[in-house]
């Protein structure tokens, strides 16, 4: 059965149940299969009638209760701590340093030189490596690029990933142009995925043109409108629009994009301009988040803050009546180093602790030493996995670490760990990171 069929069937059923129940209804229940999640519920059995969920029993709430506490006492990995005490349960992988779009704040007019293929990272490599920091302690995995869709293998890559979440891994999710998510999402969804970061500067398909350097607006239209029409069948993907503000450039654009948050569920999150290499950045581009609060408090004055969570990078605010949000992303004007917990891996496999620092570390050379500095294919990683096997059948020596199948992983932790450490309280101020060496952001990864 597609998706779109089950998740239609659950909207049938949640439309027969009683009013009050669809705000505590969960949203999706996940069943396992050897290769997939799929979303259902009880409700797509047409012999049975429409009923109301069971009530989990004392049992199982004090199981659950029981699983939570043993979970959360245990401490945070050293690995992943700095020495600021920030905790780093979120990872963010650049899966591909080609784009399909050329945005004139993340790529350079006349390009980036590429890495040659061998350098990147392969598949079973990143399925590796957020496994290791998974065990760390890692919940939250973003895939970015580039372009993450261009990447061929993108859903196998997301299936594996996704099966992370038996060991502790909670949210999936993917930055993304759009241009062809509406293709792909579906699978994507079936894999784990659970929110989309879409970037989309301008409502104008001129425009479009103008700062992407390329077509395709219709299409990102189109992959907004299908996660909006699963959402209304219970996907539950969490969306947000990403739009850089440029002062003269889509600065009057600001009040349409609050606009779209009157009817649509999504979060719309302005981005302060940020220098990188070769984007020409100047402070006199910056649109500031006090000036994109006051021009909404024009048009919008009942304007209110909402509460956000800890590590939040967005500062978030709701218009009454709205079903959406607005977010600002304030990383030049007020920096929100102090809850960072984020992590960084290029595509090319070096590790960033900071998104404006110039310091990284290679764990791709790393993973790579036990397979005499060669990419780890499918058929290298088969080697491994049989090889974890018989190790905990204690068909091998004890002298192989136990912490899980990465080869090396004791090494790999401790590198991060030192990565981690050395990471600064918060980043330079603006007059010095215009100055700054860094990467262009299409081969950061955002």
């Amino acid at each position: 059965m597609s998706l779109l069929r089950l998740l239609g069937s659950k909207a049938s059923a949640l439309a027969k149940t009683k009013p009050t129940l669809q705000r505590t209804a969960p949203s999706r229940v996940l069943l396992a299969c050897p290769s997939f999640r799929t979303i259902a519920t009880a409700s797509a059995r047409p012999q049975e009638a429409p009923r109301e969920p069971p009530s989990a029993t004392p049992e199982i709430d004090l199981l659950q209760s029981r699983r939570r506490r043993i979970r959360d006492s245990k401490p945070f990995s050293d690995f992943l701590t700095d020495t600021f005490h920030r905790q780093h349960d979120y990872l963010r992988i650049s899966v591909s340093e080609r784009c399909n779009l050329r945005c004139v704040y993340c790529m350079p007019e006349e390009g980036v030189p590429l890495s040659p293929n061998r350098e990147l990272l392969t598949t079973p490599e990143i399925v590796l490596l957020s496994s290791v920091f998974v065990s760390q302690g890692v919940t939250k995995i973003r895939l970015t690029g580039g372009e993450p869709t261009v990447r061929r293998d993108i859903l196998p890559l997301m299936q594996q990933i996704g099966e992370l979440r038996r060991h502790g891994l909670k949210e999936i999710c993917i930055t993304t142009n759009g241009i062809s998510l509406h293709r792909k999402l579906d699978s994507m969804i079936e894999s784990g995925l659970t929110g989309v970061n879409l970037s989309l500067d301008t409502l104008d398909p001129w425009q479009f043109q103008i700062m992407t350097r390329r077509k395709g607006f219709e299409a990102v239209q189109k992959s907004i409108d299908r996660i909006l029409e699963l959402n209304r069948l219970g996907a539950g993907i969490k969306l947000k629009i990403n739009c850089v503000v440029m002062r003269g450039v889509n600065d009057r654009e600001v009040l349409p994009f609050v606009g779209m948050t009157e009817e649509k569920d999504v979060e719309v999150r302005f981005i302060e301009y940020m220098p990188f290499d070769g984007n020409k950045w100047s402070k006199n581009k910056m649109f500031s988040y006090q000036e994109m609060l006051d021009l909404i408090r024009t048009k919008y004055p009942t304007l209110q803050k909402v509460q956000d969570h800890k590590n939040d990078t967005s500062k978030t605010w709701h218009i009454p009546g709205f079903t959406g949000r607005i977010g600002f992303i304030t990383s030049m004007t007020h920096n929100f180093c102090g809850t960072c917990n984020r992590l960084r891996i290029t595509g090319d496999g070096n590790l960033k602790v900071c998104l404006f620092g110039d310091a990284e570390v290679s764990l791709r050379d790393i993973l790579r030493k036990s397979n005499s500095g060669e990419p780890i294919d499918e058929q290298a990683f088969e080697a491994m996995r049989q090889i974890e096997m018989d190790r905990r059948r204690d068909l091998l020596t004890s002298d192989r670490t136990p912490l899980g199948l990465a080869p090396n992983e004791m090494e790999l932790l401790e590198v991060i760990g030192a990565a981690v450490k050395r990471k600064k309280a918060k980043h330079a101020g603006i007059g010095e990171l215009e100055h700054m060496k860094n990467r262009p952001m299409i081969l950061i990864g955002g």
